[in-house]
């Protein structure tokens, strides 16, 4: 299954595309932006496509191989942007695009345990499981040449390693969910008995919890039609690969490596993404950009109606001075 874009026909006019562009696309995921993009800005354009994910490179190469060389790959995290631009002497950069959705075979062919409906999967998360993890290395330095060596924890690992305190305002914090405190005793509880591995041994934990909150013990799979372990499980992919701080992080660096007049356009998912993006335009806006949606540009009704994913994506775009 190839995953399908978000918003493709606003991404493609709002970069305001002609041949001879060189676009980035920071989330290259399963390239569906990229090949119309590359389609756009042919024959003489060129586009670096950026993804941590090994697996998402590989796939992508699939898709993308008649555009020959004109796509430059990057098996990197897109919060090192400028180091990448320079190492693949990518110039002249007209249009830039971030993504921060994940591609649907990330999500569900990887095995890491992104999705709660798989419960046999191991608690992973990590995008780049590449990297030795941290705590599988003995006094481990950062880097080596300014390579890192080690990538973040697990999601296993971050449930055993925080504490009640350090669960909750995960929990609350980055999934805005409303049984934060009860979810975190519960895990803090639960992982003195048995260590917390599985996709299903969290999901168990949390459905629990809103079991005993409805005061009944039958067996609900979802309430109100959301699943119960839906913001729990935001919160850990996002503490795991620390989102929000790759994209404070790239923001800056986004608007430096493009050249005047070129465009940066986003892509958020949920209101946290959406406000870190909003205010850093706004903090920019007259100085560095000039802000060109005034308000988030967001799904027609049919696109709602046939990629549900869509429904809470949110597009903003700058320009350059």
């Amino acid at each position: 299954m190839r995953h399908v874009p978000v918003l493709l026909n606003e991404v493609l006019e709002n970069l305001q595309l002609k041949n001879g562009s060189n676009v980035i696309d920071c989330t290259l995921g399963d390239a569906g932006h990229a090949e119309k993009i590359l389609e756009l800005i042919g024959p003489n354009g060129k586009l670096l496509g950026i993804d941590v994910d090994a697996e998402a490179i590989l796939r992508t190469k699939q898709f993308l191989y008649k555009f020959d060389k004109r796509v430059v790959f990057a098996r990197d995290n897109f919060e090192n942007l400028e180091k990448i631009v320079k190492e693949k002497k990518f110039e002249n950069i007209t249009g830039i695009l971030m993504d921060y959705g994940w591609s649907s075979p990330q999500f569900e062919e990887r095995g890491r345990g992104f999705s709660f409906l798989k419960t046999d999967e191991p608690l992973d998360m990590r995008y780049d499981t590449y990297l030795k993890c941290m705590h599988e290395v003995s006094n481990p330095p950062m880097s080596i040449d300014g390579k890192p060596l080690y990538g973040p924890c697990s999601a296993a690992e971050l449930l055993d390693l925080k504490d009640y305190g350090g669960l909750e305002e995960m929990f609350r914090k980055y999934g805005e969910e409303s049984l934060s405190k009860e979810i975190a005793q519960a895990i803090v509880e639960k992982r003195k008995d048995y260590t917390i591995e599985s996709v299903g041994d969290l999901v168990n934990i949390v459905l629990q919890v809103y079991r005993k909150k409805l005061k009944t013990d039958k067996e609900i799979p979802w309430i109100g039609g959301l699943h119960p372990a839906t913001k729990v499980f935001q919160a850990l992919r996002i503490a795991v690969n620390d989102e929000l701080g790759v994209i404070e992080r790239v923001l800056p660096q986004a608007i430096e490596v493009l050249q005047s007049g070129g465009r940066l356009v986003t892509i958020t998912f949920h209101s946290i993404e959406d406000s870190i993006v909003k205010h850093y335009f706004k903090s920019q806006n007259n100085k560095t950009i000039n802000i060109i949606t005034k308000k988030p540009v967001i799904c027609s009704e049919e696109e709602r109606e046939n990629n549900p994913r869509a429904r809470s994506a949110k597009l903003r775009v700058v320009e350059k001075i």
